[in-house]
């Protein structure tokens, strides 16, 4: 391609009123291709069609943009969430499950987005708008985990549901990484990925003595605390 077919190109991307928009665009396409480790900033510049210089107008690097682009997932995956555990209706059990299958759900259809929010390296706990963000998608689960905590039969020591919530996400996370996503990492299993958590909680919740059968339950005085958001919780960064 010519030098003055690539001039034209760059001043149709950058005068077309939504540069950013268009740099985070192209952004996903390179980590749906290559990985979040395996493009630069001037390979999203090209991509978007836009001189080099051109992304510094809305980014201050890479990883600002990296950064722009897991916000953006984290708020996308906050919402499947919250559609999925529906204030635990019909009953915790069923609820919980669905949010398992839409965590892989999220996985499986938006492999960009899961890997800038999970496999970019990215200093989460460093960026208050990014962990922000981050902290309401886990307040989910946490307020999920709050209502399974709360099933301990009597007799039995009730766990901590902050514990119950990172264990039952790190089973999620697990699934995910290796038999749910919806790129060429993805690993064969002889199952699908939606049986094999739904084995793993059940065993996990059966080994603390809860029941697992699904009744409709009382709804509770007042809902499940929501732990607050901000850089000290941080399950989803680096702990302080």
């Amino acid at each position: 391609m010519s030098w003055r077919k690539e001039q034209r190109r760059a001043e149709r991307g950058y005068h077309h009123g939504n540069l950013k928009e268009a740099l985070l665009q192209a952004a996903l396409g390179l980590i749906a291709e290559k990985g979040a480790a395996g493009f630069t900033f001037a390979d999203a510049a090209r991509m978007a069609g836009v001189s080099p210089a051109a992304p510094y107008r809305h980014f201050r690097d890479r990883d600002e943009l990296l950064s722009s682009i897991a916000q953006r997932g984290f708020e996308q995956f906050e919402a499947l969430l919250t559609q999925a555990w529906d204030d635990g209706r019909p009953d915790t059990v069923t609820a919980f499950e669905r949010v398992g299958k839409a965590y892989l759900a999220f996985a499986r259809n938006e492999p960009a987005f899961y890997s800038a929010m999970f496999e970019s390296g990215l200093p989460v706990d460093s960026n208050p708008t990014l962990m922000a963000a981050s902290e309401r998608a886990f307040a989910i689960m946490r307020a999920a985990a709050e209502r399974l905590a709360a099933m301990a039969p009597p007799g039995t020591t009730r766990p901590p549901a902050m514990m119950m919530a990172l264990h039952i996400w790190s089973m999620a996370h697990g699934v995910a990484s290796l038999f749910g996503r919806g790129d060429a990492a993805r690993r064969k299993l002889p199952m699908s990925p939606e049986d094999l958590l739904e084995a793993e909680v059940l065993i996990y919740l059966r080994g603390l003595g809860f029941p697992t059968d699904r009744r409709p339950e009382a709804k509770p005085a007042t809902p499940p605390p929501v732990p607050p958001s901000g850089p000290a919780s941080g399950p989803w960064g680096t702990p302080k």
